[in-house]
């Protein structure tokens, strides 16, 4: 299986501060929204913009930790251990996931969303978009767009799971 690096540990970083400052730009009233990492990768993603939210506007935006696993269309799980710290009714809610490819995860999500309450409005950041949709989902945050083929694979790596901040491309076998 080839490997190849495409986005470091400084491109990451400066990636979701992009993220976070587009996210400040395009919302007007920053204490209405709600960051919704989707697990595992997309929780450690969200703290992040959290922080830096935190940092330059002095902000603490509360990230609710999203497990989509008992909403997927294929795979059956039960155990729900998604963790919503607040009413999200009348909030707005910012999906954050490390990849978004055919567009199921993302509608997974929305579902697990909606079965806790009912967001003004759902928005959704990714660290990488590589195409392929098989939803019409798009992202409103993009860190980056990576085209990729079919028989090729995105490894997000962060800190906090992998040890190392990393985005590989992956020929499959």
């Amino acid at each position: 299986m080839k490997s190849k690096e495409i986005v470091d540990q400084v491109t990451m970083k400066r990636a979701i501060t992009r993220i976070t400052y587009e996210i400040i730009e395009r919302n007007k009233n920053l204490n209405n929204i709600v960051l919704g990492g989707i697990k595992t990768r997309g929780v450690y993603l969200a703290q992040r913009i959290q922080d830096r939210l935190k940092q330059l506007e002095n902000l603490d935006i509360p990230v609710a930790e999203l497990d989509i696993k008992p909403y997927r269309d294929d795979t059956k799980s039960t155990e729900d251990t998604t963790v919503i710290p607040l009413n999200i009714t009348g909030k707005d809610m910012i999906l954050i996931d490390d990849v978004l490819y055919t567009g199921r995860t993302i509608r997974a999500a929305i579902d697990n969303v909606f079965s806790h309450g009912r967001p003004s409005r759902i928005s959704l950041a990714v660290l990488v978009d590589r195409g392929h949709r098989e939803l019409p989902i798009r992202p409103d945050y993009v860190g980056k767009n990576i085209p990729t083929s079919s028989s090729e694979e995105i490894i997000v790596n962060v800190l906090e799971v992998d040890g190392k901040d990393s985005v590989s491309i992956v020929e499959k076998a």
